[in-house]
């Protein structure tokens, strides 16, 4: 079971109340929840927000790709996995990325919410534009499949 969508950051925020309710269940022992939040520095920059900028249908096949993988490697069969990422301009603090994951354990649950978060930083086509303090912005380099 899985609910992937991109939020936008005009029209919604990321909720953990939306991934507690999809993840209901009381075939689950464990619920794990990894929120990304925008920090204020990065590289000895002072940030004031980012601008995440994606290809909504190809993230939403890429969350797909990873979660049908997870089955193949991890070998997690009841599961449920509810991942959402911002796109737009979010502040410091607020959420950009949320993966909720329900396993009946939670060993399972740990390496299954870790393995979807590397993966996602690793093939998600999502951009990131730094903003800083003094009004300057900057599009970070991201990683190439091929160093991966």
């Amino acid at each position: 079971m899985l609910h992937a969508k991109v939020i936008d950051s005009k029209n919604q925020k990321i909720e953990i109340k939306n991934a507690e309710e999809f993840l209901k269940s009381s075939k689950f022992g464990a619920l794990i929840y990894f929120v990304g939040t925008v920090r204020n520095v990065n590289e000895d920059k002072k940030v004031t927000g980012i601008t995440y900028d994606s290809k909504d249908s190809l993230v939403i096949k890429s969350f797909e790709e990873i979660y049908k993988e997870a089955d193949e490697k991890l070998n997690i069969k009841d599961k449920a996995v509810f991942i959402e990422h911002i796109k737009g301009y979010v502040g410091l603090e607020e959420k950009s990325i949320l993966i909720g994951v329900g396993c009946k354990h939670r060993d399972q649950a740990y390496v299954l919410s870790r393995y979807i978060i590397e993966e996602i930083k690793k093939r998600t086509p999502i951009w990131k534009k730094e903003h800083y303090e003094n009004q300057d912005s900057e599009w970070l380099k991201g990683t190439t499949i091929e160093a991966n």
